[in-house]
């Protein structure tokens, strides 16, 4: 199973990126998708889930009305668009694939499968 998250770089605060997860080796449609990111010296944290179908979507508070999930099962492929981005969303942005259902009372336990992470840093 690989996970290939692109679409990272550097960004003015207020400028947008969208990233790509790319899945292969595993049938991507029963699986929920999610985005976690990770700051440096700061723990992991949830940004966004979508449900195996793409009809369901949870985001973490800081991002929702900016971030978009969605996902292309055709491609094997699920798409984190971020508009309106702030310094503080500078991270490295990892991709999860979970078999299980969401939403979770802990995110944290999702993630049978993790991409290697896009660089997103927001410049002030």
């Amino acid at each position: 199973v690989q996970l290939q998250a692109s679409g990272g770089g550097l960004v003015q605060a207020g400028g947008s990126l969208r990233l790509s997860c790319a899945a292969s080796g595993l049938t991507f449609s029963i699986y929920a998708m999610a985005w976690f990111r990770q700051a440096p010296g700061k723990e992991r944290e949830f940004v966004v889930a979508v449900s195996r179908s793409g009809d369901r979507t949870y985001y973490a508070d800081s991002v929702k009305g900016r971030f978009t999930i969605s996902r292309d099962n055709g491609k094997n492929t699920v798409y984190l668009q971020m508009n309106s981005l702030k310094p503080e969303d500078t991270a490295v942005y990892y991709c999860a694939a979970d078999r299980l259902t969401i939403p979770r009372t802990n995110w944290n336990t999702m993630g049978n499968y993790w991409g290697q992470g896009t660089q997103v840093t927001v410049s002030s």
